[in-house]
Order: structure tokens, then C-alpha cells, then sequence
């Protein structure tokens, strides 16, 4: 294995790093936002990776955890590099330095700041959710299906909560219902490329079953085990035709959505994530259990409804085989979903956000 390169030194007063997680590729597409909205600077984004990313999201530079946990040189020539840097977005809590300071997030943070370098921090998810608090505000939450998950999870959000705390970093977050897990903190959208999505083949326009498909990132998180047995009997039954897909890569995804009538994303009361938003841009109908709130705040922020069907687990039978018998009000929907893609998370928004964090440095 070749020695991992760090973060480029070259013209670092104009360069933007955002890292070190890449969730969902959105690192990088945030990158390329901002590289939009700002022609004058240099962004770039950072994954280190440990080696399983079965789904191969793009990003501009990628590192063995390994390299970057233990190799002094490493760790090295990357604060050399972001030290010259204009600006460093930190996500989910994550070392941007590596294993130097001990891996300390916050130590990491005060060396960047003696250089000058402005900073925030960007979380993503279960990063930051209260665990507790979606318990007791969602019946299925996805924290009651595991303890020792649910355990680990209440640890990584007391670290993500403390560092926002002790750094005073301004916060960033990329799903809506986060929003009221941190005060003062701001929405940076996730971004979906509308143009890769697009397609001329609607659903519901052959002679053929309806074609729901289900394939989630995360099964637990997802909630597959709420949903499977009933869309398995609905297909036996002959009314749909279930696919539920798992370890698909990236770029394998734009088919089983062109393929799909109905695309079911999640059951447990998350918000609504970057599978969604493909989906939509697809003009699929896309059936989900979106929380009255992150509804709420996002047509409060973005000016347009959610074109997202609402069901719960427990709906599911009864709003399937509803759509199946008259599909006119969620094709509507369904047509909505590529306009509410380009207006919301085509990139725009997002280059502006992060834009406005750039400029709300005060000078020195």
C-alpha cells in the first residue's frame, strides 16, 4: 500500500477542508457546492476510511484510518497543510489531525486556532440525536431495538455535545430534526445532483405489478424488520412486486430506483436522508415515516412541502395497497419530488449556507 498523501499545501489560504467522514458522499458534494457558490476558494474534502465502504461514495482525497490513527508522518504533513488552511469543517466530532494530540478532537481544534484557522463543526445524524429523546417522542424509534447500540449512541452524542460546549464552534447540521438538538444551530441541506437522477420513466405507466422496492442503508436503523413481512405478503398475494435490495453500491442505485414505482425508505422515525432524495429526484413515489416536526421546518425553511407519502410501519398494508388501487394522488407527489430536489438540494442552498459561515468570521 502506497504512502497515503495528506491534505495539499498549495494555495492553502484559499483552501476549505471538509472532513473526515464523507457520510453518504456528502462531504464531497458539500465540497463541490461550495466551490459554486465560491469560485475564489479551493474546497476539498477528506474520508478516511477504514476499508468497508461497500456503497464507494466519491471523495477528493481518501485515507486508511490506520495511516491516519498511527503514522507520526502522516499526522504530520496534514497539520503542516491545514494550518495554512482559510477554513477546516469538522464533521461528526471526528479527528481532521488523525492520531496527532492523542486523537483529541478538542486539542486538534486549539492548535488549528492558534494558526488562524476558522472552524465549525457538521453533524450528520446519530452523531448528535438524543437517544433519549426520540424515545420517548417515537413509538418505533430505532434506539429501542438495541441496547448496547442505543448505549453507544447515548456515548458518542454526549462527546459530540460536550465538544459543541467546550469549543464554542459554530454547528452546522444536515437533517432538519437536529435542528432543536442544538441552539444556534444552522441547516446545511444535503445535496442530490437532480441531473444524475432524472428520468423519463415514470412509474405506474406499465401493465405490470407495481414494483416496490426497499433497500436500506441500514436495516436496523431503517426499520426492514417492521415492513418486510407485510410487503412479502403483499407480493404473494400478487398486488406488488417487493424488492428489498442490500450491499448495492452507489452507483448501482440509479437503476433500482428507474426500475421502481414505489421506493420505501424508513420506518422508525428518522428524517428524511440522502436515499430519499434520490428517490424523489427520480420521480418515484416515495413512501416514509416523516415526523410532523421535520415536515414542519422544512417547508418552513424551504418554502415547499415535503412531496414524501406518510405512513408509519403499522400504515404500511393500508397505504401501499391504496396507492396500488389509485395512484393519482402520489403520482402527483411523486411528480413534485425532482422540483423539490432542484429548489432545496441541488447544491445551492447548501454553497449559500456554507458560504455564510465562511463571511460570519469576525475579522481579526
Amino acid at each position: 500500500m502506497p504512502f497515503p498523501d495528506s491534505c495539499p499545501a498549495d494555495h492553502a489560504a484559499e483552501r476549505v477542508l471538509i472532513g473526515p467522514v464523507n457520510s453518504a458522499g456528502q462531504g464531497y458534494l458539500w465540497a463541490r457546492a461550495l466551490e459554486r457558490a465560491r469560485p475564489d476558494l479551493l474546497p476539498i474534502n477528506l474520508k478516511v476510511s477504514s476499508g468497508s465502504d461497500k456503497f464507494n461514495y466519491p471523495a477528493d482525497l481518501t485515507v486508511n484510518s490506520g495511516y491516519s490513527a498511527y503514522s507520526r508522518k502522516w499526522q504530520r504533513n496534514q497539520t503542516s497543510a491545514l494550518e495554512g488552511y482559510r477554513a477546516v469543517l469538522i464533521e461528526s466530532a471526528s479527528p481532521v489531525l488523525g492520531g496527532a494530540y492523542r486523537g483529541d478532537v478538542l486539542a486538534q481544534i486549539d492548535a488549528l486556532q492558534r494558526r488562524n484557522v476558522q472552524l465549525g463543526l457538521l453533524f450528520h445524524g446519530s452523531d448528535l440525536r438524543d437517544p433519549d429523546m426520540h424515545l420517548a417522542t417515537e413509538p418505533d424509534s430505532y434506539f429501542s431495538v438495541d441496547s448496547n447500540f442505543t448505549e453507544s449512541m447515548r456515548q458518542k452524542t454526549r462527546r459530540s455535545r460536550a465538544l459543541i460546549e467546550e469549543s464554542g464552534l459554530p454547528v452546522l447540521v444536515s437533517t432538519p430534526d437536529l435542528l432543536r438538538e442544538v441552539e444556534g444551530a444552522k441547516l446545511l441541506p444535503i445535496v442530490v445532483d437532480p441531473k444524475v437522477w432524472a428520468t423519463t420513466d415514470l412509474p405506474f405507466q406499465t401493465s405490470r405489478r407495481p414494483c416496490v422496492v426497499h433497500a436500506p442503508s441500514s436495516s436496523h436503523i431503517k426499520g426492514t424488520d417492521l415492513i418486510d413481512k407485510t410487503m412479502h405478503r403483499l407480493h404473494r398475494l400478487g398486488l406488488i412486486e417487493y424488492r428489498r435490495l442490500a450491499g448495492m453500491r452507489h452507483r448501482e442505485m440509479l437503476d433500482v430506483y428507474r426500475s421502481a414505482d414505489i421506493v420505501l425508505d424508513q420506518f422508525r422515525g428518522g428524517p428524511y436522508g440522502v436515499a430519499a432524495c434520490e428517490a424523489l429526484a427520480a420521480g418515484r413515489i416515495v413512501v416514509s415515516h416523516v415526523p410532523v416536526h421535520v415536515r414542519k421546518l422544512t417547508h418552513e425553511l424551504s418554502g415547499l412541502e415535503l412531496p414524501i407519502v406518510q405512513s408509519t410501519a403499522a400504515e404500511l398494508e393500508d397505504v401501499v395497497a391504496s396507492i396500488v388501487a389509485d395512484p393519482g394522488d402520489a403520482l402527483k407527489r411523486a411528480n413534485q419530488g425532482p422540483g423539490f430536489i432542484s429548489h432545496w438540494h441541488d447544491g445551492r442552498e447548501s454553497g449559500h449556507v456554507l458560504s455564510q459561515w465562511l463571511d460570519s468570521r469576525l475579522p481579526s
